[in-house]
């Protein structure tokens, strides 16, 4: 049975494991059987861009904390760890291409060819992004919109992000990056091309039902936020804000819910029916 639709899956800020994304998979494997569909219908493609800053982190701690009686350690490290990502991906003025936005828009990139190669073409793309991993795949997806980058990145449509028929944002941290800028602008989805990777004949309105982008966020998440309330135009492309709780007794009061996502039911179930829903057309 040939692939129908892909999946790629970002982590956000935090050092994070090359299987970080493996509970989510067989959660979400698991529904979408429960709902009738077969697992050989979709590929799934992590993005782990841990590598990419983990190395720079570890050697700025050492230098740091060599010789120096600081206080707060885990506090500190926590600090570098965490708040560091964001930081760091900003782009330099002056560092050509050897920076970290970049460095990690080619971790992404990596991950939508050989999602690509799995699924056999230029198929329907759906994106989970948690935390900053929201804000690097919506940069991402807006430089390919635009034109800016590596001209190897437009090679195909899959690789301009003109498949993407779901986004599912947790977590989402967009609202932050959001005070640098003048215009608060979000990427256009779905993009005007993505009937042709569907079946002559999907009757247009279903399809606009289908090709969906879902916020989802915790009220105790002091990183997360929701994102139709930043402009008219995000008002627009995003179709729901949605409140829910995650985590358990420790974690769903507090902002340690912000870690607590990937394989909460409140996040997957609906995950999981919105690709379903674009399965149904395929």
């Amino acid at each position: 049975m040939a692939v129908k639709l892909g999946v790629l899956i970002i982590h956000g800020i935090g050092t994070q494991k090359s299987d970080f994304a493996d509970g989510m998979i067989n959660d979400l494997v698991e529904q979408l059987g429960d709902l009738g569909f077969d697992r050989g219908d979709i590929a799934w493609q992590p993005v782990h861009w841990t590598p990419v800053l983990e190395p720079k982190q570890k050697e700025l701690w050492r230098r740091l904390s060599h010789n120096s009686e600081l206080g707060f350690v885990t506090l500190r490290q926590f600090v570098i760890n965490v708040l560091g990502d964001a930081i760091a991906y900003q782009r330099v003025p002056g560092q050509g291409r050897e920076n970290v936005y970049d460095s990690t828009h080619r971790v992404i990139h990596q991950s939508v060819k050989t999602l690509r190669q799995q699924i056999g073409g230029d198929k329907p793309l759906v994106i989970l992004a948690h935390s900053l991993g929201c804000y690097m795949i919506s940069n991402y997806i807006w430089d390919r919109q635009k034109g800016f980058g590596e001209a190897g990145y437009a090679a195909s449509a899959f690789e301009r992000m003109e498949t993407v028929a779901g986004m599912v944002t947790f977590g989402c941290g967009i609202p932050l990056f959001m005070l640098a800028y003048t215009r608060i602008e979000p990427i256009a989805f779905p993009s005007t091309t993505l009937a042709r990777y569907f079946p002559d004949g999907t009757p247009p309105e279903e399809l606009r039902r289908a090709a969906r982008w879902l916020n989802f966020y915790s009220r105790n998440d002091i990183l997360g936020y929701p994102l139709r309330p930043l402009s008219p135009e995000y008002a627009e492309t995003v179709n729901e804000d949605i409140a829910i709780n995650v985590g358990g007794l420790l974690t769903s009061w507090n902002p340690t819910s912000h870690t607590q996502y990937w394989t909460d039911s409140n996040l997957t179930r609906p995950a999981a029916e919105l690709i379903g829903g674009l399965l149904k057309l395929l």
